[in-house]
């Protein structure tokens, strides 16, 4: 072999060696919140600027606890009705991207990860028009890209993008958390959404995509978690244990997959 060839080989090798695929696994990374004393499954994150707007808006972490581990302080639905809202009215006004880094430390694909994203989007968007399966609702969180960047959930503000990816949670028993940023007070037809972030824990709990027993289910997880993105509050009335939005998961857990009555009747009436 001559030089010049062995040069180019070598030279290949390396970038092959220093290439990094859209699946590669960030750095350990930690996703802290501020602390609680309360363990509260909702946790202010104060105001800031939106950077795209320029208006003062507030963020909020909601928090997916596995079990009962929070304690009911959050938004509880009224007598007659299984839904609630971050707060009423409060909701997206424009439509924006997404993106997500797939990378994770329990084998799922990213691609799954990405494809099951947008099927979860869709469930709340056909919902969005009451009717289920109709082929017609609203476009509300608009389309994903799959990245390899690293990708930061906004505790302190808001920067312009809606990210979703996985790290390891510090607070104990959080299975996700989902921030929230946008205008919650004021004149109802004032109130609108402005970003979300999302992190998933893949250190203190394993991951399916198809309901194994003793993992978290993706899409369980992943269609409750896209409620909050679109405006809606936790539930914990126990008469409420079976909608997507009950605030509570387990490992194997499916019934997060569908959107019930309540679900779909609140996402109508936000929209």
């Amino acid at each position: 072999m001559n030089k010049k060839v062995a040069a180019t080989l070598a030279s290949l090798s390396l970038l092959f060696l220093n290439a990094v695929p859209v699946w590669a696994a960030p750095a350990s990374r930690t996703f802290n919140l501020p602390p609680t004393a309360d363990n509260s499954p909702v946790i202010s994150l104060g105001t800031a600027k939106d950077p795209k707007s320029g208006k003062l808006v507030e963020g909020y972490a909601i928090i997916h606890f596995k079990d009962n581990a929070a304690r009911s302080s959050a938004a509880k639905s009224g007598k007659n009705q299984c839904y609630g809202f971050l707060a009423s009215g409060a909701k997206w006004k424009t439509v924006e991207p997404w993106l997500v880094n797939g990378a994770n430390t329990r084998g799922l694909d990213p691609t799954f990860i990405s494809n099951n994203l947008s099927l979860d989007i869709a469930k709340w968007e056909d919902a969005a028009d009451g009717v289920v399966g109709n082929s017609a609702g609203i476009d509300i969180l608009g389309s994903g890209s799959l990245t390899s960047d690293v990708l930061t959930v906004d505790t302190a503000s808001p920067d312009g993008q809606n990210e979703v990816y996985f790290a390891d949670i510090s607070t104990s028993g959080a299975i996700a958390v989902t921030t929230v940023w946008g205008i919650f007070g004021g004149p109802v037809s004032q109130r609108v959404l402005v970003e979300w972030d999302q992190v998933y824990d893949d250190v203190d709990f394993d991951w399916s995509s198809s309901g194994e027993a003793g993992k978290m289910d993706f899409e369980n997880i992943a269609t409750h978690e896209l409620g909050h993105s679109v405006g809606m509050a936790d539930l914990y009335n126990l008469s409420c244990a079976d909608q997507t939005m009950f605030g509570y998961a387990n490992y194997g857990e499916t019934k997060k997959q569908t959107l019930e009555n309540g679900d779909i009747s609140g996402v109508n009436q936000l929209y």
